[in-house]
């Protein structure tokens, strides 16, 4: 390999024109692919197959009127007084003219709604009244009744005496007329008594079915108290926004031609906000955060190489490759379904690598040129030597951002395969680009001052002669431990979770729509839940109002439920659709506790009951991601153990890098915990509302942290490596290795961590959390781990580090990462051994 990137080197650097032409042939091809295939991003993160996405395609097939994404519209009065009629009427208008717009499905008007809530209310209080007035009507007629019945009693006992008179006397035969003719009217009275009897009996009846509907409809309302669509003080309404697919699936354009309807209302004294689901703000690729962090990387380039020329091509590489990269990437968009936070990282991981692999070939350059190498021989060699350990280097972040497609998680390995893909031009674009342009810039990638010394014995770097002190590594490994073990404590209590409308920027529609609805309708009411109750038996009309109040009664006696509202049931009676509005907003520990409360209700006569909703959608993607990362750090541990036992031929080495990683990694979820979950120094970052750590964000920092941290390994444990195979002591090839490899490490973290940190104060607090999470893990890493716990740990272990059994090394193929082999066929490269680092 480094005979390899040799030969392409000195290639790279004759043909510089070709070379340089050549990318640019291929960004206008990007370029071109992006213009003509490139589609919309979605904001909305999901996972098919969760018990989330198993409702929706249910209700989908069963229940197409409640299926479909929802959004909310929060209309308020601009100066906090109740809307007037005109205000109403012009707000019923817009929405009216919000169906016709591109994937819009329903909209429900507040006041009307509100009207029709307000007016069953009103009909429950108007129906009993009639039932009791009923109710007391038929009660005066059995009395009358009774009371003909008690009268015709007593005739008929009148009526019987003098019958039994008549006989005794002998007179029966002549009073047997008269007394026929009586008895005739009093069962003729008896008849009439009995058909009023029917009668009243029936009525009673009906009244009684009547009153038992009707205190079921007063049952639901009772569950459905809580919910509201116009504020108690009549100041703002609540208008839903129903859309004929999924919200994930509605494009960028719809949602932005919601909020522009919305917006451009021109209501007077109304203003109108739109929730996250439709206004959450797409962040930005490179906004001001991002190119601050850009130009900090540069003024570290200056000061760390003297030349603006020097300090330019890392960065010029950098973006030529980002541009490569991301629009590649991004013409996919048109074909697959990509957050919107995809490209971002790709721009983060295609900047910082990109500078930092760059600079490594160069740095190796221009210590050969100071030494007095020929151009081209300096350049060959460099990309030879620096750009095979750059390969290498690179290898282990290619691995750890592709297993992320070994999660089964559509989203993050379609974010692994993007960020992989700008991880591989920008290698790339090290080992030919930057070639091609030292070619072109010749010596005054130097400074002037270097230049005029050129060959000079001077130049040689000094190497230490004595290892450090035991006593002192000793205690840079305690001290070193502790402290990220005390940083690591937060992530104790990490919550995972995805961002809420309280995690829009401050201002935004999105923002103040969430706040509003907490404060006029409760929190719950940003996180309502969609229950699903898969009926046993098919229910019939007469039963569906009882069933409804059955099962709504017993989602209501949950903890944390504020109200139940039914919202139908399928066409084929088998399942019946519930609102349920939780206590708490969708982030909450106890909103989440309720979802499992609510799906582990055992019902006589329900199968299952499903939960639907952004808050359960958020949970399950949460869950999922959490699962998934014990599997996917084995993996990427595992594949990166092997490379290395390869590079360094040790067993130990690998082993104490990646434990090194692992306190790394752990500090870095105390930090993002403590800050964006905990609020720490939430004023400094711009966190002001704290909440759950994204979802995905632990699974992510894992790969990429992992792959940047065995480059700054490799950088420098193979100075440690080659000074031992060149016969100086265990430990004092470590003290050399750092002397060779500390500025080149310091130099590449501090310009990782500014092009993280950049983006840190994007717009989107996905953005901001993976960047606040990169930057941190690659400064804890590289100036803890690397530089200090490492080579203290090596020193310790001594010979012990380089062990490797026997069989095993004879196995083992030889990887001469640092291109020894290649020094040693072209020894004019250095008159004694040359220190990889910056000077």
């Amino acid at each position: 390999m480094a005979s390899l990137l040799y030969r392409l080197g000195r290639f790279s650097a004759r043909r510089a024109w070709l070379v340089i032409v050549a990318w640019v042939v291929v960004l206008g091809l990007a370029v071109g692919a992006f213009s003509a295939f490139g589609g919309t991003l979605t904001s909305s993160v999901s996972i098919p197959g969760t018990a989330t996405q198993k409702v929706s395609d249910e209700l989908a097939a069963k229940f197409p009127a409640a299926s479909g994404g929802r959004g909310t519209v929060l209309f308020t009065t601009t100066d906090n007084s109740a809307f007037t009629g005109t205000q109403k009427t012009a707000i019923g208008a817009l929405l009216t003219r919000s169906i016709d717009l591109d994937s819009v499905k329903s909209v429900t008007n507040p006041f009307d709604t509100q009207a029709q809530i307000d007016d069953q209310a009103q009909q429950v209080v108007d129906g009993r009244q009639k039932i009791a007035a009923g109710t007391a009507q038929i009660d005066a007629g059995q009395a009358q009744i009774d009371a003909a019945t008690a009268e015709a009693a007593a005739a008929q006992s009148q009526l019987d005496a003098g019958r039994a008179r008549a006989e005794a006397a002998g007179r029966l035969a002549a009073a047997g007329r008269m007394l026929d003719a009586q008895q005739a009217q009093i069962d003729a009275g008896r008849t009439a008594i009995a058909e009023q009897q029917t009668a009243l009996t029936a009525s009673r009846a009906e009244l009684e079915a009547s009153s038992a509907t009707l205190e079921q409809g007063a049952d639901l309302l009772d569950l459905a108290a809580g919910i509201r669509q116009v504020s108690t003080d009549k100041t703002t309404a609540v208008a839903s926004i129903q859309f004929d697919t999924s919200l994930n699936q509605v494009s960028t354009e719809s949602k932005k031609a919601v909020v522009a309807e919305m917006n451009d209302a021109g209501i007077a004294g109304v203003r109108a906000e739109v929730s996250n689901d439709i206004a959450a703000s797409l962040p930005e690729i490179l906004g001001p955060g991002e190119i601050g962090g850009v130009i900090v990387a540069a003024i570290v380039l200056w000061v760390m190489l003297g030349t603006l020329i020097g300090a330019g091509l890392p960065l010029l590489n950098a973006l030529i490759g980002v541009g490569v990269g991301v629009l590649a990437s991004l013409a996919l968009s048109g074909a697959v379904e990509m957050l919107s936070v995809t490209p971002v990282l790709g721009v983060m991981l295609g900047l910082a690598v990109g500078i930092d692999y760059s600079l490594f070939i160069l740095n190796r350059h221009r210590t050969q040129l100071r030494n007095g190498l020929p151009l081209q021989e300096s350049i060959g060699l460099a990309n030879g030597t620096s750009g095979n350990a750059v390969v290498f280097a690179g290898a282990t972040v290619l691995i750890a951002l592709l297993a992320l497609n070994l999660t089964g998680i559509p989203f993050l390995g379609l974010m692994g395969t993007v960020g992989a893909v700008c991880v591989f031009v920008a290698i790339l674009i090290a080992i030919t680009l930057t070639p091609a342009v030292l070619g072109l810039v010749g010596t005054k990638i130097l400074t002037k001052k270097a230049r005029a010394r050129v060959g000079h014995a001077s130049n040689h770097a000094r190497v230490p002669v004595k290892p450090m002190n035991t006593v002192r590594a000793v205690v840079t490994v305690v001290v070193g431990i502790v402290v990220l073990l005390v940083v690591a404590i937060p992530a104790l209590s990490m919550r995972l979770g995805l961002p809420a409308g309280s995690s829009e920027p401050l201002g935004s529609s999105a923002y103040n729509a969430y706040t509003l609805a907490d404060d006029k309708f409760g929190p719950g009411v940003n996180g309502p839940l969609l229950v699903v109750a898969d009926l046993e038996t098919a229910v019939t009309d007469e039963d569906l109002l009882a069933e409804q109040v059955r099962i709504g009664t017993a989602l209501r006696a949950e903890n944390d439920v504020v109200a139940v509202a039914p919202i139908g049931a399928s066409d084929d009676d088998l399942l019946l659709a519930f609102q349920v509005i939780p206590a708490e907003g969708p982030n909450s520990e106890s909103t989440e506790q309720l979802v499992r409360d609510l799906r582990g209700i055992d019902l006589v006569g329900v199968a299952s009951l499903g939960v639907a909703g952004n808050a359960s959608g958020n949970i399950d993607v949460s869950e999922k991601l959490a699962a998934a990362l014990p599997l996917y750090l084995l993996v990427v541990v595992g594949l990166s153990l092997i490379i290395l036992i390869f590079v360094f031929r040790s067993i130990l080495v690998p082993v104490t890098a990646t434990l090194g990683f692992v306190l790394s990694l752990f500090a870095s979820f105390g930090a993002i915990t403590a800050v964006f979950q905990w609020g720490w120094l939430g004023a400094v970052f711009g966190i002001h509302d704290p909440g759950p750590i994204l979802s995905f964000l632990p699974i992510l920092v894992v790969g990429v942290l992992f792959g940047l941290a065995m480059d700054y390994q490799l950088f420098l444990v193979s100075g440690m490596r080659e000074s031992y195979v060149h016969g100086a002591s265990a430990r004092l090839a470590v003290q050399r290795g750092v002397h060779a490899g500390h500025t080149v490490v310091i130099a590449a973290a501090l310009i990782m961590a500014s092009v993280f940190s950049g983006f840190i104060f994007s717009n989107s607090v996905m953005i901001q959390s993976i960047g606040f999470g990169l930057a941190g893990g690659v400064l804890l890493d590289a100036f803890v781990v690397r530089l200090l716990i490492i080579p203290a740990v090596m020193h310790l272990l001594g010979d012990a580090a380089w062990w490797l059994p026997k069989w095993l090394d004879r196995m083992l193929p030889n990887v001469d990462v640092e291109g020894a082999s290649l020094e040693r066929a072209h020894p004019v490269a250095a008159p004694e051994r040359v220190p990889t680092s910056i000077v």
